[in-house]
């Protein structure tokens, strides 16, 4: 596909499509849209010799390279931190648990069970140590956990989790050069006084209609993504710690917050999610489906098998301990992120990474059905409104 508009339009339509499916199906939305992105690719490659979604489209790549900057930003933005200080040492210990036992369960796998080279193998612990934000943060909202300690505190720890996926991408696979240094040097800069100084130049300069606010943070986030491009490692990776050093102000601001899902999920995220989809290749999972069973196996086991104590060690009774344990046992978004950028820079091939986001894609669904079908904390939610409204005159009514 050549022309411009009807590729747009294409995009668009599959991302319309697959949020009806999201709907229909009542799954996340970034799911849906790598799953469409899958078919599609499947479809145009079988119907149509050397079509495609224009994944490797410039432009394509920019909109998806932002939507996924700005994602990362909105994630990072979401800590409460308050929560995060009440409960810094359970969320800490709990999220380090769940980085770790996939991290080494899943490198020890790929390499010594499933031969891949060593910083394959490396890769693929990277991409499966993390927990999905994404899922979590839906699920928590729809059901209304997130208002709760209880669900802050899986936020938390997910936010840990993922923090440490993005510290080893960036670790090990980013070379150590004077480059390195300099971005280092620069992010600690940053990190330290964006804090001060975002929310007095938004007092001083913020609402108005130009939107200077979104402008100023895409700003800081593509300057930072370049930067991190330029020292060798990946430009979303700025991105997450900045939205956690903002959470405080930038965070409780709702209408920006607001503004920004719109612009990301509206416009930029489809493209990132359904690019991501397009470059899995079906046929190659057919081939090897004990590549994917191995993969989805290790990371199930290796996150349950030592979370669940480190869990209940923090006084959760069997049925919290089980479901904050499920539900970091999801992944999507930033395992999405790290098998892409694999991809990207060789580190892995194609079929290794169709196998990889197969394997997020699967541990994005399984854990949450199983959470919320059987081990969903009920006693937790908060009655709802019209639950409250009724009460009264069901005890009137019995009392007649």
């Amino acid at each position: 596909m050549e022309n411009v508009w009807v590729l747009a339009s294409v995009c668009v339509g599959l991302a319309l499509l697959a949020t009806l499916v999201a709907i229909w199906f009542k799954i996340s939305t970034a799911l849906s849209e790598i799953v469409v992105g899958t078919v599609a690719q499947l479809i145009l490659g079988a119907f149509f010799v050397h079509s495609d979604l224009g994944a490797k489209t410039g432009w394509i790549s920019f909109l998806a390279g932002t939507g996924a900057i700005v994602l990362m930003f909105l994630a990072g933005a979401e800590l409460d931190p308050q929560i995060f200080r009440a409960k810094w040492k359970e969320c800490t210990v709990v999220g380090l648990v769940g980085f770790f036992g996939p991290f080494l369960g899943c490198t020890a796998v790929a390499h010594y069970v499933l031969h891949w080279a060593v910083r394959s193998s490396w890769l693929a612990g990277v991409a499966l140590s993390t927990t999905s934000v994404a899922v979590v943060y839906a699920v928590m909202l729809e059901l209304g956990f997130n208002v709760t300690d209880f669900g802050k505190a899986v936020l938390a720890a997910c936010f840990i989790n993922d923090l440490g996926t993005v510290i080893a991408l960036g670790l090990i696979f980013s070379p150590f050069t004077v480059k390195t240094v300099i971005f280092v040097v620069a992010c600690m800069l940053v990190f330290a006084t964006v804090p001060f100084l975002t929310p007095r130049f938004f007092k001083r300069y913020g609402g108005r209609v130009s939107e200077i606010e979104a402008k100023y943070l895409l700003f800081l986030l593509f300057a930072m993504g370049g930067l991190a491009v330029w020292a060798g490692s990946e430009a979303v990776l700025p991105a997450y710690v900045i939205g956690m050093v903002l959470a405080g102000t930038v965070g409780k601001d709702h209408i920006l917050i607001r503004r920004l899902r719109t612009l990301t999920f509206g416009l930029l995220t489809p493209f990132y999610f359904i690019r991501a989809g397009s470059f899995v290749s079906i046929p190659a999972l057919i081939a090897t489906p004990l590549v994917f069973l191995a993969l989805f196996f290790a990371k199930m086991f290796s996150k349950i098998i030592p979370l669940f104590p480190t869990v209940k060690a923090f006084d959760y009774q069997k049925e919290e301990g089980l479901y904050f344990t499920l539900m970091m046992s999801t992944g999507l978004t930033f395992g999405t992120i790290s098998a892409l950028f694999g991809l990207n820079h060789g580190v892995i091939t194609q079929v290794q990474y169709s196998h990889l986001v197969a394997t997020v894609i699967g541990s994005a669904v399984v854990p949450t059905m199983i959470a919320n079908a059987w081990f969903m904390p009920r006693h937790l939610l908060a009655p709802r409104p019209e639950e409250r409204t009724t009460l009264p005159q069901t005890l009137s009514k019995n009392a007649d």
